[in-house]
């Protein structure tokens, strides 16, 4: 009788320990990812409430 791991039970500890490491490897990512702001020319513009107004009267006048 062996007392040892099976060789099957050392090949599914090397894989979880590879699935431990991708994974974590995908949260440096993310982290990283996250920490970088977005392109500025696609990111939404805040306009003051004034202009905005001035934006949605426009409108109306053209739609109307």
């Amino acid at each position: 009788m062996e007392t040892g791991l099976s060789s099957w039970a050392i090949v599914a500890i090397v894989c979880n320990s590879v699935v431990g490491f991708l994974t974590l490897i995908l949260f440096v990512i993310l982290y990283k990812a996250c920490k970088v702001p977005s392109c500025q020319e696609r990111a939404p513009v805040l306009i003051p409430a004034q202009e905005q107004q001035g934006v949605e009267q426009k409108y109306l006048l053209t739609a109307a």
